[in-house]
């Protein structure tokens, strides 16, 4: 695509229509305000379920595709005795829908050393014309390809469509979108007053390095924002995708190139984790780590990074940005909306088969209200159903991998013998065709269970009944729970004061609270999103606040008058 051709992001206002350069700290052109990308419903006979389910016969029919390696955006031969690796269906186990060979050291390294090459380049352009291959991607994902990123995530990543339609779609078009107005927001940050005769102003300049972004298999859209605020800023990009997403990264990378991302700025590099992380962090221009994963992978790199600026490996501190784990809580009051909470509890809990950072699970009930809430629950779950995503009826699809399945199951069997606990909902699992754990709840008799801290990322949540009387001895019990992680928490209550109560008392446990509304689901430029403690550096996806990790302002001041003494007044 000619990338001088005005996308219909840009067409729509009324900002000026000539592609020009100008200084990437200047602001005088003002970029369209961002929008959240509108969700279609899939409803029965709409035209966006046959469009959807025409995409997936049509992938359906191109399995296995061999994906490539990317070099530079350019697709590399492999050699015919070249080991490949397989992403296989969860919903269907024993189906592969890509293949790919993993890059080897030489080819990590080269597409560092290409990132690097290509920085000064990009980082000269102008921010505006930066900004307009980021709005022409999200065009091209909202519109041309939208049905068919969808189908990648929903076979590659077991999503529904509707989950894939708020995630692969909408939420990776608004990272775009709104990664833009957040890079324009800061670029335009310049002191508020000069002296009379002086003039200051920051130059936002891009890290003295390259960027590596780790994205994990559970929303697309996370690799679209990992890649898209640091390359906003100026900087070059290796990105290395979870191996469970591979088809569907590899399309979004096709996309960025289709809207004209030079090919060095971004480098996409699958294979090995441990190689590609170590050769990155040997590397004395790697500059920061932009990281969506488990705490215990972070800790282990945060680690290895501090080990290299212990001994002096890098030319700069790396900066290093993470959202990482949770066990994230629902409290019930008694003054609740009960069915309100049942209905946002499952939600929160077994959407996607509980594979989101900002699950729920573990809830908190009060004695006075636990048999109607648990019978409710009950009936709700009895209306949903499980299997494939491309069945529009499912509600929930299956677990990531075998790995992931033998966790949860794992956790299923010991607390099924354990008796401190009582399954009073699911329990059940099959893995003949794929990875399925049906939605499981235990109550537990004691506030003081392992369940309480342990984090699953799957569709089993953990209830503790307290008596209504002690919700203020509970809302400290609840702070000091949970993993030591703090991402997300909701209260459900009518009563103000115990929802003031709540704000206050657990005002570090979660990075995003909510008040009778669910754990999941923060929409980027409404809410921000990130946690604190094990949870990650809080550094707010969906804000200017995680683009600002990824620059490094420089001061300027000039006089335009001439100095006239050495001597102050008070001298003389």
């Amino acid at each position: 695509m000619n990338r001088h051709v005005i996308p219909k992001s840009l067409a729509r206002t009324n900002v000026h229509a000539t592609f020009r350069r100008f200084m990437g700290t200047a602001g005088a052109y003002r970029l369209p305000k961002p929008y959240n990308e509108k969700n279609l419903d899939y409803a029965k006979s709409s035209p966006e379920r046959q469009k959807l389910q025409d995409a997936l016969v049509q992938l359906r029919s191109k399995i296995p595709i061999a994906v490539p390696t990317m070099l530079s955006g350019t697709e590399v031969q492999a050699s015919a005795d070249a080991t490949r690796l397989s992403q296989n269906m969860p919903a269907d186990k024993s189906t592969v829908l890509a293949t790919y060979s993993p890059a080897t050291e030489d080819e990590v390294a080269t597409a560092i050393e290409s990132a690097l090459l290509a920085k000064n380049e990009w980082a000269e352009m102008s921010f505006y014309d930066r900004a307009a291959i980021f709005l022409r991607a999200a065009d091209l994902i909202s519109d041309k390809y939208r049905f068919e990123i969808m189908a990648a995530t929903m076979l590659g990543q077991g999503k529904n469509a509707w989950q894939a339609e708020i995630d692969a779609a909408a939420e990776t078009a608004d990272f775009f979108r709104f990664n833009v107005s957040f890079a324009q927001e800061l670029l335009e940050k310049q002191p508020a007053i000069s002296a009379e005769g002086h003039a200051g102003r920051t130059d936002w300049r891009p890290l003295e390095g390259f960027v590596y972004a780790v994205s994990p298999f559970n929303f697309t859209a996370i690799g679209g924002n990992l890649i898209s605020g640091p390359a906003l800023m100026g900087n070059t990009v290796v990105w290395k995708p979870s191996p469970s997403s591979l088809y569907a990264s590899h399309l979004l990378y096709k996309i960025l190139l289709e809207a004209g991302l030079p090919p060095n700025v971004i480098q996409l590099v699958n294979g090995d984790a441990e190689m590609i992380t170590r050769t990155v962090f040997d590397h004395p221009s790697f500059a920061a780590l932009n990281f969506t994963g488990s705490s215990d992978v972070f800790r282990e790199l945060y680690g290895k990074v501090a080990d290299g600026i212990r001994s002096k490996k890098y030319q700069d501190f790396p900066r290093l940005v993470a959202e990482t784990s949770g066990k994230n809580f629902h409290l019930i009051h008694n003054s609740a909306d009960l069915s309100s909470a049942v209905k946002h509890t499952i939600r929160a809990s077994f959407e996607y088969s509980g594979q989101k950072c900002s699950a729920c699970s573990r809830i908190y009930v009060p004695e006075s209200r636990a048999q109607q809430f648990f019978e409710e629950m009950k009936e709700e779950l009895s209306h949903v159903k499980m299997g494939p995503p491309e069945d529009f009826d499912n509600f929930l699809g299956p677990v990531i991998n075998q790995n992931a399945f033998e966790k949860i199951t794992g956790t299923i069997n010991a607390a099924d013998k354990d008796p401190q606990l009582e399954r009073i909902i699911g329990g059940f699992y099959d893995n003949s065709t794929g990875f399925y754990i049906a939605p499981t709840i235990y109550v537990a008799k004691t506030l003081e269970h392992q369940l309480f801290d342990q984090e699953l990322f799957g569709p089993v949540l953990v209830a503790y009944v307290y008596p209504d009387a002690e919700f203020d001895g509970l809302l400290e019990k609840i702070d000091k729970q949970g993993g030591g992680f703090a991402l997300t928490g909701a209260i459900f209550a009518n009563d103000p004061k115990a929802i003031r109560k709540a704000e206050d008392k657990l005002r570090y446990a979660a990075g995003n609270f909510y008040t009778n509304c669910k754990t999941t689901g923060a929409v980027i430029g409404q809410q921000s999103f990130g946690g604190a403690r094990s949870s990650g550096t809080n550094d707010k996806a969906g804000s200017s606040d995680s683009l600002r990790r990824f620059a490094s302002p420089r001061t300027l001041k000039e006089e335009f008058n001439r100095l006239k003494s050495v001597l102050y007044p008070s001298n003389l």
